[in-house]
């Protein structure tokens, strides 16, 4: 004898209302254990998998992939037996684990762009080649019985209430949202979006494929056993030609605004037509930062971390924030406060395959340097391998985000919300400088500094940049000012 359980969407934290289904590890049929991953959601900030509460036989799948659902709805119901079932799911436990680790991208790492939430992609390794870094699998504690490595749920059964939620755009005729544009005569267009069962491809390599609307079932595979990789999908989508049959009269594309990039969107929105913001911008000879780096790299506290500028650009900010503690406040309305913040919780932005995402090291201000050297390594890999948690993204204080991985020079970063300044990191290039009334060639980058003009004042600001400055142009001063 069975009894049929639903598996309603949990929050998985932070006031969760809503997440996106985005790909299903499990079908009708399948048996499932207790804490098996059986899902990958999308909520506002990072893709997390859900572990099933129940062991049994999958009855169906109540939602399907790419629909946006509220929180406390039936997703998957599956059939447990009878006997000493209980009449909840597992109960909760530490926190949810976050999404599938992609296969490695071709091509430049992520990194940050111009702007807080929306600020762009930063990569610790800085203007130097990346090493080897920790992955999220290492903060992942063992079962005590098993030794191996479990995905937990938390916030199951939150109790529901009243929320007030944007209204949703009307569904389509079979029910679902609007999803990217499939190609003409592919497979998923004519089997009404159904996934041919041989194609053999990991699910962020799915996902991409409908993201870039490229049906697998037309692409060879060149990975093990003939799966599809991400570089497969990528080359078709770079030559539509040879991948599928040309579309006349297709001009146009609409992609579901959803998940971290509405999340990002709505905060950037936010930050820019609430603080009003300044930035400033400082050009400094950064040699004997570059050069000191070079020194880090081969002391043995530092070994396979592969110490980069950003490291000291971060390290001379913490300085910074201990001499000015006001610079890493934020602004309360409601209590007409300003609130300082005594620690400090650094976010570095990143942007991932999902969009722009700011996860932070928290207690930064308390590490030494290999330390807060390790930290920035993992942070990076756990986001570069999609992996970041909610708690990983919330309760930031300030921001740093690296420009000069593109070869920028310099921007004007947009505040993260509620943080009341950012910093921006450009590309160490050389230049023609004047020193002692000579002109030489120098290591020389562009620091943009934003500010809360509420909280911070221009003579603040300056202070701040000017002394992050000085620490780069000279890296002994963080010693005698830290």
């Amino acid at each position: 004898m069975t009894q049929r359980r639903e598996f309603r969407l949990p929050d998985v934290g932070e006031g969760l209302t809503e997440a996106d289904i985005v790909t299903w590890r499990v079908q009708p049929g399948d048996k499932v254990t207790i804490n098996q991953i059986i899902v990958d959601i999308e909520t506002a900030k990072a893709v997390v998998e859900l572990p099933s509460p129940y062991e049994g036989v999958v009855a169906s799948l109540l939602v399907p992939e790419g629909q946006t659902v509220d929180v406390g709805t039936p997703i998957i119901a599956v059939d447990v037996p009878a006997d000493g079932e209980p009449d909840s799911p597992a109960g909760p436990a530490a926190g949810p684990e976050p999404a599938a680790e992609p296969e490695p991208a071709a091509g430049p790492e992520p990194v940050a762009g111009p702007a807080g939430p929306g600020a762009g992609p930063v990569d610790p390794a800085g203007i130097a080649a990346a090493g080897p870094h920790p992955t999220s699998e290492d903060l992942i504690p063992p079962t005590p019985a098993t030794g191996e490595r479990q995905a937990v749920l938390v916030g199951y059964g939150v109790k529901l209430g009243p929320t007030t939620r944007r209204q949703r755009k009307a569904a389509t005729p079979g029910g679902s949202r609007s999803a990217p544009v499939v190609p003409a005569g592919s497979g998923a267009a004519a089997n009404g979006g159904a996934r041919p069962a041989h194609v053999l491809a990991k699910p962020p390599v799915r996902k991409l494929a409908r993201d870039l609307g490229i049906d697998l079932a037309a692409l060879a595979g060149s990975g093990p056993a003939g799966s599809i990789t991400r570089d497969d999908v990528q080359r078709a989508a770079d030559h539509p030609a040879a991948a599928a049959p040309a579309q006349p009269g297709l001009r146009e594309e609409r992609i579901p605004i959803r998940g971290v990039r509405k999340h990002t969107a709505a905060a950037v929105s936010a930050s820019a037509f609430t603080a009003p913001h300044v930035t400033e911008f400082l050009t400094i000879d950064v040699d004997a930062t570059v050069e000191t780096v070079r020194r880090l790299r081969d002391l043995p506290e530092f070994e396979g971390l592969r110490p980069s500028p950003l490291l000291l650009v971060a390290k001379a900010l913490l300085v910074a924030i201990r001499r000015h503690p006001m610079i890493n406040s934020t602004w309360d309305e409601d209590a007409q406060e300003i609130v300082v913040k005594h620690y400090v919780n650094l976010g570095i932005a990143a942007t991932t395959e999902r969009g722009l995402i700011v996860p932070n090291v928290k207690d930064a201000g308390g590490l030494d340097l290999p330390a807060l050297a390790q930290a920035l390594a993992g942070l990076t890999a756990t986001a570069r391998a999609g992996k970041s948690a909610p708690a990983d993204l919330a309760g930031g204080t300030i921001t740093i985000t690296n420009v000069g991985v593109f070869g920028v020079d310099a921007g004007t970063p947009i505040l993260t919300p509620p943080e009341a300044a950012i910093l921006a990191f450009g590309q160490i290039k050389d230049a023609p400088w004047v020193s002692d009334g000579q002109l030489v060639v120098r290591k020389v980058t562009t620091l943009s500094l934003s500010f809360d003009h509420r909280i911070v004042d221009g003579d603040l600001g300056s202070a701040v940049l000017r002394e992050v400055g000085a620490m780069l142009h000279d890296p002994a001063l963080m010693l005698a000012w830290g």
